[in-house]
């Protein structure tokens, strides 16, 4: 029987993530996180100085988030992504498949060296604008930016802020990760591609596309953009080769690229700055304090202890029932929270690298099911907004309940080869 303290907690976290979720009165999703953690303090359920702890544990991921954003926002503001985008349309050739094909390619290469969200926030109004310019209607090449965005996000461990979150210190260094996770990726990625260029097959039939668009020039910063994310993604897999912490050298990479890129082309830091998402910080913050609340209450105890009952019987069972509980869970309670549970998990028992693994991917990849999934996902919801489209939460299912099961049942099957 829960206490009727520990009750109360349960109610105010239940109460702080359906706001993150929902949004009500339009509120920023930090207000709601934010407003959780304050409660949690003010009702005594946890004091100040536990609050800072719970706080201080996701030092790396707020490095981690800054760095990222400031990469990709300065990537947004000199047109790198437009130049992308661009690319894709000029080389489709006239082709919608082609074009399909490319967009989802350039997916790729973005959640990859960029993380999930730089494709949500910045490439999809890239996307949209050139599929405009060509007579496309946008929105199969849209939905390609939004599910690569979290098919693609654990092929490398700076894919997805939600892997920091997973592993934090236990964090694999870069060759075991690739021996973990290179196969469930690709065949995530393939996966996913297959089932959504089926489902959209008709959307893309009726198409006509021009085969030339305005194309716009990368300038001389621009250039040194695409160089320095290049040094970044050089840097960083360095860095998780020799087991570092990603957070600082992210931190420091993105400062001092955008640093060199502003200073060489004399141009004033302020749009960059002001581009950047920092509400994600508050909001990444307010979850971490109410993961230190479900540790107080004794939830992630009993969790751990059940799925070690079960690994004691059949760790098999364990990995592919950890793997399809985190998948739907990311859809209940969004990915972040979910993976901070996970990640508590993991760090109160040894578990097998099959079912720490199984986790992350439904923690990645389980978010394509629903609009609720991912932070990935609503900020590319917001980029839709901003163009005046609304994809309503039950068209995004209908797609995502055919694309997410398969890719994550044969990402899954990949974990044990």
């Amino acid at each position: 029987m829960l206490s009727h303290e520990y009750l109360l907690a349960w109610i105010i976290i239940a109460a702080a993530t359906a706001g993150v979720i929902i949004r009500p009165f339009r509120l920023p999703e930090a207000i709601w996180a934010v407003a959780g953690a304050a409660a949690l303090v003010l009702c005594n359920f946890l004091d100040p100085r536990e609050a800072l702890y719970g706080v201080a544990r996701g030092l790396d991921v707020y490095f981690f988030l800054i760095g990222m954003m400031l990469t990709a926002e300065l990537a947004r503001g000199e047109g790198l992504f437009d130049y992308l985008a661009a690319f894709a349309v000029e080389h489709a050739r006239g082709s919608p498949q082609r074009l399909f094909l490319l967009v989802y390619a350039v997916g790729i290469l973005v959640t990859v060296l960029l993380s999930n969200d730089a494709t949500a926030i910045v490439l999809t109004p890239a996307v949209y604008a050139a599929t405009r310019a060509a007579g496309a209607t946008p929105l199969p090449y849209l939905f390609a930016c939004a599910f690569i965005a979290n098919a693609a996000s654990f092929v490398l461990p700076i894919s997805n802020p939600a892997n920091l979150v997973v592993f934090g210190a236990r964090m694999p260094h870069l060759f075991e990760w690739l021996r973990q996770f290179t196969l469930p990726s690709l065949a995530a990625v393939v996966a996913t591609y297959i089932v959504l260029r089926l489902n959209q097959r008709r959307a893309l039939a009726d198409e006509n596309i021009a085969s030339r668009v305005p194309h716009p020039k990368l300038g001389r910063a621009g250039g040194l953009t695409a160089i320095g994310i290049a040094a970044i993604g050089v840097v960083l897999l360095t860095a998780s080769a020799l087991d570092v912490p990603l957070g600082l050298p992210t931190f420091i990479c993105g400062g001092v690229t955008a640093a060199l890129v502003l200073v060489l082309s004399r141009q004033s830091p302020w749009p960059v700055i002001k581009g950047v998402s920092w509400s994600v910080l508050p909001l990444v913050a307010g979850l971490f304090v109410m993961v230190e609340a479900l540790v107080k209450t004794g939830a992630i105890g009993e969790l751990s202890a059940f799925l070690q009952g079960i690994i004691d019987r059949s760790p098999n069972t364990a990995a592919w029932g950890a793997g399809i509980v985190t998948a739907i869970s990311s859809n209940i309670a969004n990915n972040l929270p979910v993976g901070l549970v996970a990640g508590s998990v993991a760090a109160n028992d040894h578990l097998p690298p099959s079912v720490l693994s199984a986790m992350l991917i439904g923690v990645d990849l389980g978010p394509n099911l629903s609009v609720t999934g991912s932070l990935a996902t609503i900020l590319w919801l917001v980029a839709l907004r901003r163009e005046k489209i609304d994809v309503t939460a039950w068209r995004f299912l209908k797609v995502g309940v055919l694309v997410m099961p398969p890719a994550l049942l044969v990402a899954l099957a990949a974990t044990g080869w």
